[in-house]
This record gives C-alpha cells, sequence and structure tokens, in this order.
C-alpha cells in the first residue's frame, strides 16, 4: 500500500489549480476578521496563520495595519504565490513552509489562526503533535481560532477524507490549556456555489 504523502499532494494541488477553483475560496475573508476584532489585538501582536496558503487573510492584516504576521503552509507553491501577489507588501511577511504536524516554531504568538487545515488530520499522532505545537508556541493569554467542517460539512476536501467536529469536540481538545470564547456555525457558499457547513471557535490560553 503506498504511503499518503501529504507535502506532494498539496504541492500538485497549488501547481494545478487557480484560486477561485478552491472550494475555500473567499476574497475577503469576513469570519476570521469578525473574531479577530473580538480579540482587541494591538497592531504589534504576533499572529500566524496557519495552512495561510495563498489565502486572503494576510492581505486584509497588512491592510488594517498588523506589523508582526506569520504566513505557515506545507505547500511552496503556496507561499510563493501569495509572494507573487502581494509584491513588495510581501517582504512585510514571514513566510514559513512546513507541514504544522512537525513544524518547530523559534518564537511565541499571541494569535493562532486555522482556517481548514485541522480537519485534515485524522491520525491521532498528527492531531497530538498539532495540539502540543500550538499550546507551546501560544503567549499567555493568547487566542487561537479554529475553523473545521462541522457535523454537516463534507466528508472529504481536495480528494482527502476529513475529521468533523462538533463544537464539544473541538473544545474537548483543548480544555487543558485554554478556555472556549465562541463558537459558532456558519455556511461558506464555494466558488461553485455549494455551501460547506463550518464550525469556528475561538480560544484563549490559560
Amino acid at each position: 500500500m503506498n504511503t499518503f504523502d501529504r507535502k506532494q499532494h498539496w504541492e500538485n494541488i497549488y501547481q494545478n489549480k487557480e484560486m477561485k477553483e478552491f472550494s475555500w475560496y473567499q476574497s475577503k475573508p469576513e469570519t476570521s476578521l469578525n473574531f479577530l476584532n473580538d480579540f482587541n489585538l494591538p497592531k504589534t501582536a504576533k499572529i500566524i496563520d496557519v495552512g495561510g496558503g495563498d489565502g486572503f487573510l494576510v492581505d486584509s492584516l497588512l491592510d488594517l495595519g498588523y506589523q508582526d504576521l506569520t504566513v505557515l503552509d506545507i505547500s511552496a507553491h503556496a507561499i510563493e504565490r501569495a509572494k507573487k501577489r502581494l509584491g513588495d507588501r510581501g517582504k512585510k511577511v514571514k513566510w514559513l513552509i512546513s507541514d504544522a504536524t512537525n513544524f518547530k516554531p523559534n518564537e511565541k504568538y499571541d494569535f493562532w489562526h486555522d482556517r481548514a487545515v485541522f480537519h485534515f488530520l485524522k491520525d491521532e499522532k498528527d492531531v497530538s503533535s498539532y495540539l502540543k505545537t500550538a499550546k507551546e508556541s501560544l503567549n499567555p493569554n493568547a487566542f487561537l481560532l479554529m475553523g473545521t467542517f462541522s457535523e454537516e460539512g463534507p466528508v472529504k476536501c481536495s480528494g482527502i477524507e476529513i475529521k468533523q467536529y462538533t463544537e464539544e469536540a473541538l473544545t474537548n481538545l483543548f480544555t487543558d490549556s485554554f478556555k472556549k470564547l465562541n463558537c459558532i456555525r456558519l455556511d461558506h457558499k464555494t466558488p461553485f456555489d455549494t455551501l460547506q457547513n463550518f464550525l469556528f471557535c475561538s480560544f484563549q490560553k490559560i
């Protein structure tokens, strides 16, 4: 049986598809920005977008004046696409190429953002590794926002089976180090006019 190569899978996808061909495409990530607004972070806050790819959150954060931004993605092609789109503005961003399950940060963050990476992790070791990194790489009182498919969302995305989450199941993973702040469910409309039901939960490190 062939071993699934997660990095190669995502490199192929970002090499062969345009942004608007991705189901997760958003011209402006309103939900993430609304949560961020609730956190009332200073413009000097250290923010990391995990699995940011060539998504537009970083554009919005730059527009808002945030000064210490990191984008992490497993795909070098995704990072290059984002850097090309941003041009000179991209020089203000720290770009990291790594699998989130074996990411070794060299600094601590005030806000960890993940929209639709975590639900791709089905192996318990991968989940545990991700959670350990997230907990250890955040400053005291830092915020974490997790967006996953809900139990009413898709069971596959980009050719990969995902793990659906309920509010209770997602919250239970973080209770030892975080307090839950808010959870919402919403439908994301894809570029193909289909709906994907997401669960977004915000947490604060304790």
